[in-house]
């Protein structure tokens, strides 16, 4: 007699615990897979918070150093206004005999018989106007400015000769250029003038 061994229920529950160890793997692949897809999340923001904070920090660095850049440069404007001053000042403190060199010299070199009526300076060029008693009288001014260590280039402009019941008159104009005997060779123009 055969014994007939019914193995349906034990496969059964063999196939019911498979299906059900199955799925405990499953769900624990899932909370796997999920903690490691949540750590990488979590390291990503970490990482971007990171870099976010020093590119704030970068950011306040730069505007600090881009108000120290302004203000550098407001200095270097008030730097360079001050030694523009300062430069004036110099000039006209190097000047301020030369005024007094120039009446001298002017009032030297008048020969007997010239007068002058006008003087008009503009830098360092003089145009004057005035009478002599002759042509010969201008020529001899004319010398006498060249002679000069303050005046140089003396240039006849005009010279007119009017008559008058006693005598006659030569009205002249002529230009002259202001120099200085100690000045360098570098400040003097090609005219004789000094360099403003």
């Amino acid at each position: 007699m055969i014994t007939a061994i019914n193995l349906l229920p034990w496969r059964e529950e063999l196939r019911q615990e498979q299906k059900k160890q199955f799925g405990i793997l499953t769900v624990l692949m899932m909370i796997l897979a999920a903690a490691i897809v949540g750590l990488i999340h979590l390291q990503m923001v970490t990482k971007i918070n990171y870099q976010l904070s020093r590119n704030s920090f970068m950011s306040g660095e730069i505007s600090k150093l881009d108000e120290e850049i302004a203000e550098i440069s407001e200095l270097r404007k008030v730097r360079r206004s001050l030694v523009e001053r300062m430069e004036v000042i110099q000039d006209l403190q190097r000047s301020r005999p030369s005024i007094v060199h120039l009446f001298t010299e002017i009032v030297k070199t008048v020969p007997n018989g010239v007068y002058l009526e006008s003087l008009t300076q503009t830098g360092d060029n003089l145009l004057m106007n005035g009478q002599a008693e002759s042509n010969a009288r201008v020529s001899t001014y004319m010398r006498n400015l060249d002679a000069s260590d303050w005046l140089k280039a003396p240039n006849l402009k005009v010279i007119e000769i009017e008559d008058i019941k006693v005598n006659r008159i030569s009205n002249f104009t002529l230009t002259v250029k202001q120099t200085s005997p100690d000045a360098d060779e570098d400040q003097v123009t090609e005219e004789g003038g000094l360099k403003p």
